[in-house]
């Protein structure tokens, strides 16, 4: 199978959460056990560190992997969703899994993965267990997918979790309120390893310290630290939680017996992108007008992005806006400025909310503007009306930013 083909294959064939939603989340881990135990239990085979988390565990992941590669590691990277291609996924140094990496291990299991039943997201878990395996990486940092407890990367036993913060989002399946949600996340615990949470919240502290202390794992809170801060690349506001979060971790590795120098830490900061290829965290596009995209999608990250915003200097504001069907509007439209143009629009995949409807929706919070048929449209729409001392943010959703970056 090319891969092309095996790509058409695990996106027709299996459910995927970005593009048909809850309907792809499994209760339990049975499949993406059998998928492991099938090829060998990959995921005994290296050292890991566990990323979970609402918001930030995608920054936060890219930052700990840039600054261990700059300590000399061979460093596997698993998140998700990908921007732009699949193989943004599986990552090693930075680079991106081979084409003929992925259309083999395919091609030589499609068998079970079909027999098995398994989802898109469990078949690229057991695909980048199997690369970093072979590989011989030296540590991995793998990002949760969704919630922590059933998500399929929870077969491993890390060097370290991670827990960046607790927000609302993905109610459906991980809880209405903060604690519920918190529990969901606190399934990455494990006994007697470390875990560093992010931002302590007075409605989920008391969650995580029970789960820690019934399974004897040292717990610590990185938003109580003393750190000083180094420079780092990652422009927004919010990342200033993540910096803390990952300088957390890190001393936790250092305890372990990883050796990141100071050099190493500062030269990983500084230069996070050209090292892993992130992309889409309050990245410019354009200037004047100053063009912004960010992947913020719920309220606790549109929080952040809407603040600054508001700290930018411009003559007029432009939205490019698109989300998807599953998004709490009530709590989310409510953080987006009034006096903004908007361009409303709708990423291409299955779960993206119909542009009109979101038009509509948006009025009720007397949010204004015409709407477009794709986000590339309503992008060449802004930049025509927008004059050089405008700002234009591009955002709503991860799958509005993948078309523009």
């Amino acid at each position: 199978m090319t891969y092309p083909e095996s790509l058409r294959w695990m996106y027709a064939k299996l459910p995927m959460y970005h593009r048909v939603g809850a309907q792809a989340f499994k209760k339990d881990l049975s499949n993406t056990q059998a998928l492991a135990q099938y090829l060998g239990n990959p995921h005994n085979q290296f050292k890991s560190i566990h990323v979970a988390g609402t918001n930030g565990k995608g920054s936060t992941s890219h930052m700990l992997a840039s600054v261990l590669q700059e300590a000399g590691y061979k460093v596997g990277l698993y998140t998700s969703p990908h921007l732009k291609d699949f193989r943004e996924r599986i990552k090693i140094n930075g680079g991106c899994i081979s084409k003929r990496n992925v259309s083999s291990f395919i091609t030589k299991n499609q068998s079970f993965l079909e027999k098995q039943g398994l989802s898109f997201f469990e078949m690229t878990v057991g695909l980048a267990f199997h690369y970093f395996a072979k590989s011989k990486v030296d540590i991995t940092v793998i990002e949760v997918g969704l919630g922590g407890r059933l998500d399929s990367t929870n077969i491993i036993i890390p060097e370290l979790s991670i827990i960046t913060n607790i927000g609302y989002d993905h109610m459906n399946m991980l809880g209405n309120t903060l604690p519920e949600i918190a529990f969901e996340k606190a399934g990455i615990i494990k006994k007697g390893i470390p875990v560093v949470i992010g931002e302590k919240q007075e409605e989920t502290t008391a969650v995580f310290e029970k789960i820690a202390k019934s399974l004897q794992a040292p717990i610590s809170f990185a938003s109580d630290s003393q750190f000083s801060l180094p420079p780092y690349e990652l422009k927004g506001n919010y990342q200033v939680h993540n910096v803390k979060t990952v300088l957390s971790a890190l001393n936790i590795l250092h305890q372990k017996g990883w050796n990141c120098t100071q050099e190493a830490i500062e030269k990983g900061l500084m230069h996070t992108v050209s090292n892993t290829g992130l992309q889409g965290r309050w990245q410019k596009l354009g200037e004047n007008p100053l063009i912004i995209c960010d992947t913020a999608h719920n309220k606790d990250g549109l929080k952040y992005t809407m603040q600054q915003i508001k700290e930018q200097s411009f003559e007029h504001l432009h939205i490019v806006l698109g989300v998807v069907n599953d998004k709490d509007l009530d709590s989310v439209l409510p953080l987006f400025p009034i006096s903004a143009t908007y361009y409303f629009c709708q990423p291409k995949i299955p779960r993206a909310l119909d542009k009109e409807i979101l038009q509509k929706k948006a009025a009720e919070f007397g949010l204004k503007g015409q709407t477009y048929s794709s986000v590339n449209r309503a992008l060449a729409k802004a930049k025509k009306l927008a004059l050089p001392n405008d700002f234009i943010y591009i955002g709503g959703s991860t799958f509005v930013v993948a078309e523009v970056v």
